[in-house]
């Protein structure tokens, strides 16, 4: 947390109305469904309901749909994104995140069409507009994937 910034209080329950108010993602490419808590400069704790109507289960793959481990990570990126946006405060509005690294990620279990994903993320550091955090995501309280990763936060 920045030296200047005065710790805030926890923010619970941002429903998907909320979540689209901060970040510009939408269907078919919104992959949080709710953000359970932030904790401003520290973590986030997302949810998304894996549903057999998602768009990318009819390639991936037919006869054994697996939720991409790429929209994994991207579901900690916007959970992430939530984050930020809620921890910048007035600051943060109309500002955008962008992805701009992904180290270390690692799959360990697939995700399937009837999981409840819990996505953790946590801050590293940051400086300036510059952020750095670690996700994991886990079914179950099964970790089924994880990564470090940055963004860059720039006006949109």
């Amino acid at each position: 947390m920045p030296e200047d910034q005065k710790p805030q209080a926890l923010v619970e329950d941002i429903d998907v109305l909320k979540i689209m108010e901060r970040i510009p993602h939408r269907f078919p490419f919104l992959m949080v469904d709710r953000i359970q808590e932030v904790a401003p400069y520290e973590h986030a704790i997302g949810l998304k309901c894996v549903s057999i109507n998602e768009p990318f289960f009819q390639g991936h793959f037919p006869r054994k749909p697996i939720m991409p481990g790429v929209l994994i990570i991207e579901s900690m990126a916007q959970t992430a994104g939530v984050m930020v946006v809620t921890s910048l405060g007035p600051e943060g509005e109309g500002k955008l995140v962008y992805f701009m690294s992904v180290e270390e990620a690692k799959f360990r279990r697939p995700v399937t069409p009837g999981d409840l994903m819990t996505i953790r993320v946590e801050r590293r550091h940051h400086r300036g507009m510059v952020w750095k955090f670690r996700g994991e995501a886990h079914v179950d309280e099964t970790l089924v994937a994880e990564a470090t990763f940055s963004a860059m936060i720039r006006d949109s």
